[in-house]
Order: C-alpha cells, then structure tokens, then sequence
C-alpha cells in the first residue's frame, strides 16, 4: 500500500495569515543599523592584531584591509561569544589607535585620526550553515561572495577549493529568469540535456550528468520539486562544480558533475511586499506575490510568503501551460538558537502538446525544426510536488555546534511528461514517433546531523565537521506506449495512449552516510588544508506489480578528499587544489549471455583533479581552473557470445575553465567565462571506441553577459548576452554530429516610482536572432538531440509597496 499522504499548503497558508495578523498589530520597527549584522559565535585567541584581523574577515566573509606597518608590532586581545562583526572589530581594536571605516565595498582599518565616521557594511556571518547566514553578495549584485560547500557551510569564494558560483535573487528577478534552468543558463561550463520548454530541467556540468532528481535544499537530497523548481522563493541558486560525494553525500540519481543547491529566502529586518505582474510569449501571463515580515522584540521570528500563478499559451504552437506555486519560510534567530521550517506546494500542468527529443538513424543529420513546431500535439502532462523541511543550529559553546534538519516530499506526476521520442529519423525528417503515457510518484523522506567544532592546537586552527545523512525515496510507476510515423517539419497530429489509472511501487532507495572533515588552517590562515572521507551506503529495491522484490542491490564505499588553499600575497589572491569522488550507483550485468550474468558492481568513484587560481580586487573576481574528471562505467570482455562484463570502461573529461563576475565600473557589471573540455572515451567494450570523443562534450563553451547603467537616462539600465558551444557528437562510434550554436539575449529594465513606490519595469528577449538548432544531446548511451529555445519576448512590471 502506498503511504499516508500530507498536505504541506495549508501549513503555508495559515502561517501567512498569522504572521500578516501579528505584523497588522505590531509596531514596525525602524531599520536597524548596518552595524547590527547576524552575529558570530567567535573563540579568537590573544594574537598579533594583523592575524587576529585576517581570521575575523574569513569568519564574517569581509573584505578587509589594514597597512602592514599600522598593525606591526600590536597584539589583539582575546574575543569570545555571539558577536556582530562590528562588535568584534570594536574589541580588537581597542586601544590600538585603529578604527574601521568604509571605503567602496571594502572594510579598512586605518589610525583613528583619519578614519571616515562611517558604519560597517551588512555582512552576515558565513561559518554557519543556515541561509540566514549567507555571504553578502559581491559588488554588482548578481552572485555572491561565497556559497555552501555541503557539510562545511558556507565558505567565501577566496576560501573555497572548489569552483563555486552562488547567484543571487536580484539576478533572478533582474533576468526574469524562471526555472533553475534559465538561472545556470550563465554559467559557461553548464549545459541542458532536455529540450527547451520539457517538462524536466536535467543538466550536464563539466560533461557529466546532473538530473532533476538531484537538486538540493540547504544541502539536502530529495526535497526539491521535481521537474521544474520555481525560483520566486529562491535566494540563491548555488553551484558546486565537480563530484563531491564528501560534501553532500550522494545524490539519488547518481549525478557527478556537480551539485546544484537551492537557498529559500527569509525575512528581511524591514517589512516588504512585492507585487509582479508578467507576460511572455505567446500568452503566457504570471502574478507573484512577495511577503516578508519580522516581528518580537528583537526581530527574533521571521516569516516570508511567495505565490505565484501564471496560465497561458506557449512558444509552442497549440500548447498551454499553468502553474501554482505557494511557499512559506519562518524563521527564528536566537542568541544561541537559529532554526528555519518550509512548506511549499507546487504544480505544474501542460495540455496541448509537448516537446520532444529527437533520436536519428542517420550520419545525415537534418536541419534542426523551428522550436514552435509540436510534434506531440494532444500531449497533456500534470507535475505536483509538496514538502515541509525543518532545519536547526544551536551553538552549544564557543567552540562547538550542532545542527540538523528533517524534510519529507511527495511528488506525483502523470500524463506525457517525458518519453515524447522522434525516433529514427532520416535524412528528410522522416521518423518513428514513441509516447508514453505515465502515472507515478517518488516520495522522499531526508534528514541530516551532524557538529561542527573549532579548536587550536600547536599553532593550528581545525574545523572539524562530523556530517550524517539518511534519504529513503519510494517510487512507483505504471506506463502505457504507442508508436506513430511523422515527419519533425510537418508532423501529424497522433492519438495518444491511454494514461494508466493506476501506479504501484515499483522500487525503493536507502542511501546513508557518515562523514568526517577537518579543515586546518597555518600561517596566519594563508593555508588551509582540507582533508576528510564520507562512508556511503547504498540499499535498492525493485518490485513487481504484484509486491514482490525483484532485484536487491545493497552495497556501500568510501569516499575520501583532500583540498588545499594558499593566499600567498593576501585576501586577494587564492591558489587552490583538490582530489575529490562522486558516488553513483553500480550498474547490474542484465545479458543473459554473460558469464556473470546478475553480477552487480560497488558503487562507481567518479573522480576529480582540480588546479585553480582566484584573484578579487573586492569589485571584480576572476577564477582559472584546471580539471580532470574520470568516470567508470560498465564493458564486456571475452568472447562477444559468451562475454564477460566487468567496470573497467571509463569516460574522462579534461578542461580549462575561466569564470568572471562583478563590476568593472559602478555602471558596468560583467558575468561569464569559457570553457574548453577534451571529453575522451578511454575504454570501451572490446576497445572499439577507445580514443573516441565522448558524447555530449563540446571542444568549447562560452558565456558572456553585460549590463550597461545608462547615463542619459536615470534608472535605465541595458543587458546583453551571448552563449556560444560548439559542435558534438552523440553517439559514441562518432558517426553522428551535431553543429554548433550560438545565441543572443537582450534585455533593458528602468527603475523609477510609481505613485511613490518603487516599481520596476523589465523587457527581454531571448534568442533574439530566432535561431533554429539542436542544442545538444540526451544521454550517453543512446543518439538523441535536444532542441534550443524558440525566440520569446518577456515583459513584467514589479512594485514595492
């Protein structure tokens, strides 16, 4: 029998009313001061001031700088307890002859005789591991100065050994951005592996998969909405490049190419209601609702409220699409305590149509359709997902905290939400069309513990981390399938199957896991070392209709890291380097021929060698990255009647990565980079692709966006960007290639006010030359394209009241 299900939007809804009713009856607060940042919970020793400095501004994420002769020679006094990073600064600089003041996006200590009077910037811790305590965003607003690196919490960027990137809600909103897809879409080194408009967001980072399944929520599997995850209740959208199985434990698809982890938002100190009203081509029109409101005597609870609702035709001819979407954030910030709990309810429904994927039988690869054409026209799909998420940190002393969250999801889906195939298609576009009609559901459940400590020893700072996580997923599915003949530029219009009324559980999923880290840090904290190992288990069930297992899968492995970071001439400058593994599930020999036929391997080590530079001037942050990523998959051996399977093939991807982000002047922001990826075929079955060119790794990928503040016009502001990849191929005999592509967006916002209130107007246009291309491609394992967007027009209007 299935479980018992639960209903997280009432939850949500009732909470919105309490905390309207207690802000109706409460005394607004005024702001408070900037200098009144979340506070930190600090242990600093009695040191020479000039490191004592430096280890406050790695703690608190500041970008902070001091003359060396003004601190030589001067020692800071022990600083311990919950304090604001202002209040910390104050107690190490007393009786000094040092203050602090703001210059630019920079914090600088200089003698107390020429220091401006000027408060310290709103800087939020960044050791903790809950989103009250994000890092600040870095100048120009559209990514972050750090993001979460899974267990450890959230690191600067200049402090983490990884290639990060975390984008901010402004982005979000100034992009008119979504879906996740829409955010990663300026990332250089990511690209999609579904068809633009599909019912299912799936990413490829750095060649390798990362599915829609595998989206985190403050560094927890299985909670995010399937499908598409809305980003109106999103702060930031973090990426994590590369495997990192210690971190976040392993993803329940297996994905290791990156980790993409979602950050809800939370209620700012000053009230705030925001009303978004848009439409977007054909005729689809969404209105969004953004409530936040604090209130006790402190500001101690929060509470933030988004909605959004949107109906309408599509790019695609003949489809119409609507969305519902409801989430609360509460949150409480306590002395000692911080805790935050989430309900969201989110549904998704198409009918009409839906895009498909496209498999070719051919070397002759025909030119892409226009996007707009349906090829599946009576296609109807429904998506719904529902949790609640609970999270909790309490600082037990100085020196150790304790944190833990618990989160259940229900998802269900049904229709022709994927499947949609153009199979066998010929040179003229002729093909075999497949459907599939589906009802199912994956229910997840996740939880994590885990403490966090800090301790000297011998002149070293450790940061120890003990992490444990459980995720237990249910699914159930029951498909029915037909086949047509069409042709991808004048499709017929094919009678779809019949959904099943119906769906039984099908399999289930246990992974826990058992971490250890420590991060060492010498040398006035211009090294820091990185060392530590995950234990991952892996438990699988597989069910008949019936309720009988099927197939038992139950194997673990141990997955260790090292990473380092060295700042050799400052804050400003990072070197860095790691040797990290991604966890998957191993693959089962299914050929009855095979001499070990049912034989199922360990779990797969994807591995990871990173060598990369940072450089910040606290305006304008530039990345360089080095990396091979290795990948086992499963080969035959032997005698091709008889052979023998084993997990010796291999899939291995070397690249060049540069990344850059920020303002080159206060009117001109930059976000992009390139990627260069040499995806090679190191094994295969019978060697006889050994040397090839793997599937879905172009030679180049490039971003590149700007914004431009107009000077003629106030509050005008003027967007552009350019993502540029090259040709690939999609079958691993590389016989079939698809070109290359680029595309070209454009936007322009003007902020003003409307009757006295801050308003916002937006315009953008994607694909703004109408290309018609294949974007790239859906698997390893079988020759099929995904198509790029059609060309759409957006235009919103927001207003603060």
């Amino acid at each position: 029998m299935r479980r018992a299900r639960f209903t997280p939007a009432p939850l949500a809804l009732a909470a919105a009313a309490v905390v309207l009713n207690l802000a109706s009856t409460l005394p607004v607060q005024a702001q408070t001061s900037t200098t009144a940042a979340a506070p930190l919970t600090l242990d600093l020793p009695a040191q020479p001031l000039g490191q004592a400095l430096n280890e406050l501004a790695r703690r608190a994420d500041l970008q902070l700088s001091f003359p060396a002769e003004a601190v030589a020679g001067k020692t800071a006094p022990a600083v311990s307890g919950r304090l604001t990073p202002a209040q910390a600064l104050e107690r190490l600089l007393a009786g000094s002859g040092l203050a602090a003041s703001v210059d630019g996006q920079h914090v600088v200590v200089k003698p107390a005789a020429t220091a401006r009077e000027s408060a310290l910037p709103a800087v939020k811790a960044s050791a903790g591991a809950l989103a009250s305590e994000l890092p600040a965003p870095h100048a120009g607003g559209q990514v972050a100065r750090g993001a979460r690196v899974g267990a450890l919490g959230n690191l600067s960027v200049m402090d983490t050994p990884f290639s990060t990137v975390a984008y901010t809600s402004e982005l979000i909103a100034q992009q008119q951005a979504r879906t996740v897809a829409e955010v990663l879409t300026n990332d250089p080194g990511t690209r999609f592996t579904t068809s633009a408009g599909h019912a299912y967001e799936n990413f490829r980072v750095r060649g390798f998969d990362v599915n829609a399944g595998d989206l985190a929520i403050e560094g927890m599997y299985g909670l995010a909405p399937v499908g598409h995850s809305p980003v109106e209740s999103l702060e930031r959208v973090e990426l994590l490049k590369g495997p990192s199985a210690l971190f976040s434990g392993m993803p329940p698809g297996g994905g290791v190419g990156g980790v993409v982890n979602l950050v809800p938002k939370r209620a700012g100190d000053d009230p705030l209601t925001r009303v978004s009203f848009g439409l977007q081509s054909e005729s689809q029109a969404e209105l969004a609702l953004d409530l936040g409101r604090r209130f006790g005597e402190h500001k101690q609870w929060g509470l933030r409220v988004n909605t959004a609702y949107s109906d309408g035709d599509t790019t695609l001819d003949e489809q119409s699409k609507k969305r519902e979407f409801l989430s609360a954030a509460l949150d409480y910030r306590g002395e000692a305590l911080s805790a935050t709990l989430d309900a969201y309810t989110s549904t998704e429904k198409f009918d009409g149509g839906t895009p498909a994927m496209y498999w070719f039988a051919t070397t002759d690869i025909p030119g892409a359709p226009d996007p707009s054409t349906n090829q599946f026209r009576n296609g109807w799909g429904e998506l719904e997902s529902k949790a609640v998420i609970a999270r909790a940190e309490y600082t037990i002393n100085a020196q150790l905290d304790a944190f833990a969250g618990i989160g259940r999801r229900d998802h269900d889906y049904a229709g022709f939400i994927n499947g949609t195939h153009a199979r066998q298609i010929d040179a003229d576009g002729n093909y075999t069309g497949r459907m599939v009609g589906q009802r199912g559901y994956s229910d997840s459940s996740s939880a994590e513990a885990g403490l966090r400590g800090r301790l000297d020893t011998a002149g070293i700072r450790h940061e120890l981390v003990l992490h444990a996580t459980r995720l237990k997923q249910e699914d159930g599915s029951a498909v029915n399938m037909s086949t047509f003949t069409s042709n991808i530029y004048d499709p017929v219009t094919p009678v779809m199957v019949a959904v099943p009324g119906s769906a039984s559980k099908t399999g289930e999923t246990t992974l826990d896991s058992l971490a250890l880290v420590d991060t060492l840090s010498f040398l006035d904290d211009r090294l820091r070392l990185t060392l530590g190992a995950r234990h991952q288990g892996v438990e699988t069930k597989s069910f008949s209709t019936a309720g009988a297992v099927t197939a038992h899968y139950d194997e673990s492995a141990l997955t260790p890291a090292v990473a380092v970071v060295v700042k050799p001439w400052g804050q400003d400058v990072s070197l860095y380097a790691n040797y990290v593994q991604g966890l998957s599930k191993g693959d089962t020999v299914t050929d009855t021929a095979a001499t070990n036929y049912q034989q199922v391997f360990e779990p797969y080590k994807t591995e990871q060698m990173e060598f990369g530079l940072k450089w910040t001037n606290g305006t304008f942050t530039n990345s360089l990255s080095v990396f091979e990523i290795t990948k086992p998959t499963m080969m035959a051996t032997g005698d091709s009647a008889a052979p023998t399977y084993s997990d010796d093939a291999e899939k291995r991807v070397r690249g060049i990565e540069w990344s850059s982000f920020g303002a080159l002047t206060p009117q001109l922001r930059v976000l992009g980079g390139a990627s260069y990826n040499q995806g090679i075929l190191t094994q295969t079955a019978y060697g006889q692709y050994d040397g090839n060119t793997a599937v879905g790794a172009p030679r180049w990928l490039g971003n590149l966006g700007a914004e431009w503040d107009t000077p003629w016009v106030p509050g005008l502001t003027l967007s552009a960007r350019t993502t540029v990849t090259t040709g690939q191929f999609l079958d691993a005999a590389n016989t079939q290639r698809i070109p290359g592509w680029s595309q070209v967006d454009v936007g322009a916002r003007y902020a003003t006010e409307l009757m006295g209130r801050a308003t916002q107007w937006r315009l953008g246009v994607t694909n703004l030359f109408d290309r018609h291309y294949y974007s790239g491609s859906f698997s390893d394992s079988t020759p099929i394209a995904t198509l790029g967007p059609a060309r759409s027009v957006a235009a919103s209007v927001t207003v603060d009241f």
